[in-house]
């Protein structure tokens, strides 16, 4: 998987990427972070990427040429020609009817919400790339152009795109081949079908008065599975009971959840 983030903030993507899983997963090649500066598009002297907005409000708008200018620079590498500011829209498009656009996600409000689903489509791709907004957002006629991905991680603002984006690149991380020490630790965990994952114990067997659920040392592999989902419907319909709707349940799942709803509360 090979990430390419347009940002402002290069050194805070490169920060985060470069510890625990990811760095690890970086240093193998099993991912690729290529951070690009939008600053370095500008044709202000003073780097400037921010002006006011038109018809008013507060605040500032990055500015849709040095967004184009980055994006135009980083395609170019995967063998993409755009045209330069002088050219159109329609030109644009003429270029990724040659070859194909790469998915260019965008932290906004206004996107799809950011699924466990969508991150393992995401993780499908051998590239992806982010462009991380600030201020007020970005001219929206860059974007029409430019984003084929608009996602949101959730309902409450972030001073930048950056740390969405981060979020993102993390849950995508965990999904590609060989990121994960153990391959199915991506298959059990919360959301993989719709459900939250079951409580889980480690030594010593006994703390402060608390023991481990017996089953979970009786060494029978098929009982074990059984209260792990069990304990997963439980834990769904207590905390997110939203996630039931969509998850894939058995007739047997079903008459469980009746008993436990029977057997209020839980």
């Amino acid at each position: 998987m090979n990430y390419h983030v347009l940002t402002l903030f290069p050194d805070m993507i490169r920060d985060c990427m470069n510890y625990s899983i990811t760095g690890k997963a970086m240093e193998k090649g099993l991912l690729s972070l290529n951070c690009v500066n939008i600053r370095d598009y500008t044709r202000n002297k003073h780097q400037k990427v921010d002006d006011y907005i038109y018809g008013g409000g507060a605040g500032l708008l990055m500015q849709a040429e040095p967004v184009y200018l980055a994006y135009r620079a980083l395609v170019s590498q995967m063998g993409i020609t755009l045209p330069d500011t002088d050219g159109t829209k329609e030109e644009v498009y003429e270029a990724f009817a040659k070859k194909k656009k790469p998915r260019v996600v965008m932290m906004t409000p206004v996107g799809k919400l950011f699924t466990q689903k969508m991150a393992e489509d995401f993780s499908k791709e051998e590239d992806l790339i982010f462009l991380c907004g600030h201020y007020e957002g970005i001219d929206e006629r860059v974007l029409e152009m430019i984003v084929t991905d608009p996602v949101c991680i959730g309902d409450y603002v972030l001073t930048g795109g950056e740390l969405a984006s981060m979020v993102v690149m993390d849950a995508v991380s965990r999904l590609v081949p060989g990121v994960l020490h153990n391959e199915e630790s991506a298959q059990t965990e919360s959301f993989s079908e719709d459900l939250l994952e079951f409580p889980q114990y480690s030594r010593p067997e006994v703390f402060m008065g608390e023991a481990v659920p017996p089953v979970l040392l009786s060494g029978h592999h098929a009982n074990v599975e059984q209260w792990r989902r069990e304990e997963s419907l439980k834990r769904t319909k207590k905390y997110r009971p939203d996630l039931l709707e969509k998850a894939s349940l058995t007739r047997k799942d079903e008459l469980f959840l009746a008993q436990v709803e029977k057997n209020s509360p839980l």
